[in-house]
């Protein structure tokens, strides 16, 4: 007799039961006239906005797509495509440059829709409904699998369901409400951004746990290097996005997909950072790119007449362990240019790697947490379950009043980009303020700030410099300091400028063990760690200075009094 599968274990229904009904599918059936929007959309913003100079526009675009081209060539680039600029390039010369004015115009013009057209037809996506569900499954089966198999340590026990992933991937925050106004209009997340396993486990987690149906989300082109990748990411809903390329055509196109999809009412991931914080720190400040076809949509929907709001519901991830921290450090010590490091290796291009932080993840007890913030509108105003948006001060708000002036609605560049601005800043704040404190975060923070006491005559330079070998972290001064930054963190949390994990509440002797331990589970060079004598160390100060950078942006280390100033203990070798 065959055994019956059992379904993945969810704590919610899902809003919207058949994928036939989901935004992303119905844009997906009509693809083919989607494209062919985007490029008509983005056509006429480009003629109305450069006109006469639609040639120095084509020509600027041709020589950076040479450069890049020869530069950084990747093998998911789109086929012919060195021809294909070649012919642009002849074309422009031959049929535009030397012709009358209003022949050349129209050559520009049939050039410019050409190269749109091109844009469009690489940035979609798709989504197969048969993909999907694999996908769904494989994911489900592989990570519970592997899960309680990890945590047996036991190959007979890979078959158990004792360990769920739920247990792992903890989604805690405004899910009722995210729900609720799935139901009530189009719904716009923006998460904080640390790995490129980001998409992935959000994807999962708001689709298995919360219900959800699928988002449109933005994917790095890179990530399509790999076969599988790219066969799913293809098929998942997913744009293609190429931060090799920085001309106008190219990000006005990526835009306009953006602004379109939103008022077809398609649910969007996508990270306003842009890209992963290389410091380690929560976003002090997003990119208005994509942020501003947000406001650009909810305009365009309500001067059609329709009364469908956008919210934008930001996402904060929280990690114990980031599987790039070493590498996206050491970039960013690059980037502000103080010392010359060494290029580390993206360790997310590595399968193996990949593997290994999951069994790490799921074999020391280790938890991935999602906190879904406050909902707002386009404005950065709070909403209800309803929908209802509502100023500071808790009075209900119409949002078409900001898009009117003298009793029309109409657009305005100017206005939206400084609605954008506030929406970012307001994004930005609930990044802070929805933030959930873990263990690992709170003592690499006290851990980092006491090397620093301890090195006062040093700048950041210098203390990254030093021999991490040489160097004991004395456990009662960092049980004082993480003392003296819980009572700054519990007068934040009650007044709602940050959330902490339950752990952090109770005893500092665990709060310091569970830190030290989450830290030291999966680097080779670990932050922090105990070595066979007992003692705290670290292997590296540099991994250290990236999880402490976590909570850097809340400025605790004023609050901190060191009593004591203990010499640097001195190991032994």
């Amino acid at each position: 007799m065959k055994r019956k599968r059992k379904e993945p274990y969810s704590p919610y229904s899902p809003v919207f039961p058949n994928i036939e009904d989901w935004p992303i599918y119905k844009l997906s059936q009509d693809r083919r006239q989607f494209v062919q929007d985007i490029s008509q959309f983005t056509y006429e913003k480009l003629v109305d906005r450069h006109g006469a100079r639609i040639a120095d526009l084509i020509t600027r675009t041709i020589y950076l797509e040479r450069i890049r081209m020869k530069e950084e060539p990747w093998k998911v680039d789109p086929p012919k495509e060195r021809q294909f600029w070649k012919k642009t390039q002849q074309r422009l010369i031959k049929r535009s440059l030397d012709k009358a004015e209003a022949e050349a115009d129209q050559v520009n013009q049939e050039l410019l829709g050409r190269i749109i057209s091109r844009y469009s037809e690489e940035i979609v996506g798709t989504f197969k409904k048969k993909t999907f569900l694999f996908a769904r499954r494989f994911l489900y089966v592989f990570f519970t699998r592997l899960l309680n198999t990890a945590a047996g340590r036991n190959l007979k026990r890979i078959y158990s369901r004792k360990h769920r992933l739920s247990d792992r991937l903890i989604v805690e925050g405004e899910v009722e409400a995210i729900r609720a106004l799935m139901k009530k209009g189009t719904v716009v997340v923006v998460p904080t951004h640390f790995s490129n396993l980001d998409s992935i486990l959000i994807g999962y987690a708001l689709d298995e746990y919360v219900g959800l149906p699928s988002f449109s989300y933005g994917a790095g082109l890179n990530l399509y290097n790999t076969g599988y990748t790219a066969y799913f990411m293809n098929r998942l809903g997913a744009y293609r996005v190429d931060r090799r390329k920085k001309n106008p055509i190219y990000l006005e196109t990526l835009k306009a997909m953006s602004n379109l999809s939103i008022q077809r009412g398609v649910n969007s991931l996508f990270f306003p950072g842009g890209t992963r914080s290389r410091s380690g720190e929560l976003e002090n400040r997003v990119k208005l790119g994509l942020l501003g076809t947000v406001v650009e949509a909810q305009r365009a929907v309500l001067q059609k007449g329709e009364d469908q709001k956008v919210f934008v519901v930001p996402l904060v991830l929280g990690y114990h362990f980031v599987l790039e921290a070493q590498f996206l450090i050491e970039q960013h010590l690059r980037k502000i240019g103080k010392e010359q490091y060494i290029r580390a290796k993206d360790k997310f291009n590595s399968f193996r790697s990949i593997l290994k932080f999951v069994w790490q993840l799921f074999s020391t007890g280790n938890s991935i947490t999602i906190s879904v913030g406050k909902p707002m509108d386009v404005m950065g105003n709070l909403v209800d379950e309803e929908g209802n948006s509502y100023d500071q001060y808790g009075n209900p708000i119409l949002l078409k009043d900001y898009f009117t002036t003298n009793g029309q609605l109409r657009a305005d560049e100017q206005r939206e980009a400084e609605y954008t601005r506030l929406l970012g800043e307001k994004i930005v704040d609930r990044f802070h303020k929805d933030n959930i404190v873990l263990s690992s975060h709170l003592v690499a923070y006290a851990a980092f700030q006491w090397l620093r006491q301890q090195n006062t005559h040093l700048d950041l330079y210098g203390i990254l410099r030093l021999p991490p070998d040489e160097y004991v972290f004395d456990p009662a001064s960092l049980k004082d300091a993480l003392k003296q930054l819980i009572v700054q963190l519990r007068q934040m949390e009650e007044q709602e400028e940050v959330k902490l994990s339950e752990i952090i509440k109770g005893d500092l002797e665990v709060l310091l063990q569970d830190g030290v331990k989450r830290l030291g589970s999966f680097h080779v060079q670990k932050p922090l760690r105990r070595n066979k004598r007992g003692e705290i160390v670290s292997d590296s100060f540099k991994i250290l200075y990236f999880y402490h950078n976590r909570m850097a942006t809340y400025n605790l280390a004023k609050g901190i009094v060191w009593n004591k100033v203990e010499e640097p203990t001195v190991v032994e070798v």
